[in-house]
């Protein structure tokens, strides 16, 4: 009987906690939005799959000397697995769109406003003094930076301002970023008019692969010298790129892209996953992150429409708003939900490519708005 009873006391049902058993049910909810309703597997999953091996009881995945443990100290602490996936994003994207209608990087510009004032709001909430949501204005700067939408920079940001806080902002960034369609669609509708949202746009004009080639390059020198805190991120985006469109280094690019991204991306997510343990997302604290987080993307999207619909004041040339919601640089995800908006409006109204422009420019945007907050707070 003493041999049973050690036995059912070493069983993880056993040891099971209630809030163990809630971000168990959290986890494979996760699991489900990513399978049965699509919303990007490839962050949902390996996140989901992380966060259940960290809540199973006495498994100790995600203690000190755990496998998850150890990926977490490689990659995030020292901002490895977010530069890697800069590059591999960089050697997916095409700065074409952008090139071709410039006017687009002031959408991927107002869409950081969700930066800034999630930043001022986090400070107002700090100086009430409500226990839990006491925040610093280093940790202020780490939970504005969600409003990007973007999990590398959020990591990026957070492992050098506020460490101990890694984990429920990576989580809320990641969220945010797969939640996209879910998120963006009604904020999108409720600031434009069917009129609005029916818009055609233009052909885009022909982008040489010369300006494809030194965009790249001029890039990383204009923010590398103005804002060498940025270089990192940039740099490694633009290093990506450039490896794409110079075209003779394929082989680099296709690694960069598909087998070392997808390795990444893997390792990101069990990790990021391992950060919903309910010791450490069971607080009054890390709620207030998400609701911050959230504020901060949706202010990020409204920002981006209203900006849009601002240009066309004083444009002969009218833009669709809905491609000022993918001035977030969730990429491709905000330029797709863009495009889905608009077919609803206007069946023959395709935005993606038009998208991509404030959708690659808000990538830049976040990358700069990270740089400005590690050189002001940092």
């Amino acid at each position: 009987m003493e041999t049973l009873l050690n036995l059912w006391h070493s069983t993880g049902i056993f040891q099971l906690e209630a809030g163990q058993a809630i971000m168990l049910v959290v986890c494979l909810g996760l699991i489900y939005l990513a399978i049965r309703k699509g919303f990007e597997p490839l962050l949902l999953i390996p996140i989901g799959f992380g966060g259940v091996l960290a809540n199973i009881p006495g498994a100790g995945m995600a203690e000190a000397g755990g496998l998850l443990d150890l990926l977490y100290q490689i990659g995030l602490p020292t901002s490895v697995f977010p530069l890697l996936i800069f590059m591999g994003v960089g050697a997916m994207t095409d700065f074409g769109p952008m090139l071709a209608n410039p006017k687009t990087l002031l959408l991927g510009a107002a869409a950081q406003f969700g930066i800034f004032g999630t930043l001022l709001g986090a400070l107002a909430i700090g100086s009430l003094g409500i226990p839990g949501l006491e925040f610093t204005l280093r940790e202020a700067a780490s939970i504005a930076i969600i409003g990007g939408a973007d999990g590398p920079t959020s990591i990026f940001v957070t492992s050098r301002l506020a460490p101990e806080l890694l984990g429920p902002i990576a989580v809320a960034a990641y969220s945010y970023m797969a939640l996209v369609p879910l998120i963006q669609p009604p904020i999108m509708r409720a600031l434009t008019s069917e009129q609005e949202r029916g818009i055609v746009m233009t052909q885009l004009r022909h982008v040489s692969q010369t300006e494809k080639i030194v965009f790249p390059l001029v890039l990383t020198l204009l923010i590398g010298l103005l804002l060498p805190d940025a270089a990192p991120l940039v740099g490694m985006f633009a290093f990506g790129n450039l490896m794409r469109e110079c075209g003779v280094v394929e082989r680099l690019a296709d690694t960069s892209r598909n087998t070392l991204i997808n390795m990444v991306t893997i390792a990101l997510g069990l990790t990021v996953g391992a950060k919903l343990s309910a010791d450490s997302f069971l607080q009054v604290k890390t709620l207030g992150i998400l609701l911050l987080g959230m504020l901060a993307f949706s202010a990020g999207t409204a920002a981006g429409v209203i900006m849009a619909k601002t240009m066309n004041l004083f444009s002969t040339h009218k833009i669709n708003p809905l491609i000022g919601s993918a001035g977030v640089s969730a990429v491709p995800m905000a330029a797709r939900v863009s495009n889905k908006v608009g077919l609803e409006a206007n069946p023959q109204n395709f935005l993606l490519m038009h998208a991509m422009g404030p959708n690659v420019a808000g990538v830049i945007g976040s990358a700069v708005a990270a740089g400005v907050l590690l050189s002001f707070v940092g």
